[in-house]
């Protein structure tokens, strides 16, 4: 069974920056690529960062591309979304989830092992 829990969610005002972590567990939960998704009231989830099991790869959403950073330290077994240049629009619920079987980065349907989520806020 592989787990994800995230955490570092908060109340910050515009222009301000946050790190989401997500700590995976299980076997093998070094090895999944990972990815962060958001919801924000009355949305659809939506794509906003991808990692490569290796760390090597990244892949963003046009919307953060240049203001958040996903990175990994699998040590530790732990993801993280640096977010910088908060904008009002980036207040959502934020969810880390693991790949096991592979498919397309952006796709919620390929994201087998999901966390509860950290909302965070963004006040403008």
């Amino acid at each position: 069974q592989v787990r994800a829990v995230e955490s570092g969610g908060g109340l910050v005002q515009s222009g301000d920056s946050l790190r989401l972590s997500c700590a995976v567990s299980g076997r093998t939960g070094s090895f999944y690529p990972m990815v962060w998704f958001r919801q924000a009231p009355g949305n659809e989830r939506e794509f906003v960062a991808h990692i490569t099991w290796s760390g090597q790869g990244t892949y963003y959403a046009d919307s953060v591309k240049g203001r958040f950073t996903i990175s990994r330290d699998n040590g530790k077994n732990t993801v993280h979304l640096q977010m910088n240049s908060l904008k009002p629009e980036d207040t959502a619920v934020y969810y880390c989830a693991a790949q096991a079987y592979g498919g397309s980065y952006y796709s919620e349907g390929s994201y087998d092992y999901w966390g509860q989520g950290t909302q965070v806020t963004v006040s403008s």
